[in-house]
């Protein structure tokens, strides 16, 4: 599929760009995108969560009461479980929430993510994302311009900028990310994707290994 590459004033250059249909317009994997934003996520968890059980809890190891014979539990000390103040049984413990995802589902997950976006027309490409000095105001101008303000919008460039990135940081519905570090989750939680022309060819590369 061909696609108009805008300047950032959001004026046709008169050039057209083609996106590949091995990534952009293939039979979306439900399953694949699924599997792919719950690793992503998971991986974002801290998983330090943690509580005591009965040999961590502070407490005197002395024996309560006799073994039989009391009319209720036995507690063998005051670190029992059922005791107010006594150990937790089966609590959390640090752990890591992540999980082995081969590396063809995850390019299949990504590719699916893009073609959605290609099929919503939700694709922007323009030349490139350039600016002299962070500027928030000129972020909105950008977004005026190309007529996606409002919307939640991921600014795709080549490499990393500093510049830009700084001037979309105080914009809630605005991020920025390389096109080397692009996920599905990124491109499924923006309604538009503003694609600088030379992050096309990075994406290639990565999806076509």
């Amino acid at each position: 599929m061909e696609v108009s590459v805008l300047n950032i004033k959001g004026q046709d250059t008169g050039r057209k760009v083609s996106l590949s249909d091995a990534i952009y317009a293939i039979e979306p994997n439900d399953h694949a995108i699924y599997l792919d934003v719950k690793l992503i996520l998971a991986n974002q968890r801290q998983g330090t969560a943690k509580s005591k059980e009965r040999s961590e809890v502070s407490g005197s190891t002395r024996k309560l009461g006799r073994q039989k014979g009391g009319g209720g539990a036995r507690r063998g000390d005051i670190n029992s479980p059922v005791l107010v103040g006594g150990g937790r049984v089966f609590g959390p413990k640090p752990r890591d929430y992540g999980f082995k995802l081969n590396k063809k589902v995850r390019q299949l997950a990504r590719k699916s993510a893009l073609s959605y976006k290609a099929q919503e027309n939700a694709i922007i490409v323009v030349d490139e994302v350039k600016m002299d000095a962070p500027k928030t105001k000129g972020i909105i101008e950008i977004l005026n311009n190309l007529k996606v303000s409002g919307k939640k919008t991921l600014f795709v460039l080549p490499g990393a900028d500093k510049v830009v990135y700084l001037s979309t940081r105080n914009l809630q519905r605005v991020s920025v990310i390389a096109a080397s570090a692009l996920n599905t989750y990124k491109v499924l939680n923006a309604d538009v994707m503003v694609v600088a022309e030379g992050a096309l060819s990075v994406i290639e590369g990565n999806l076509t290994k």
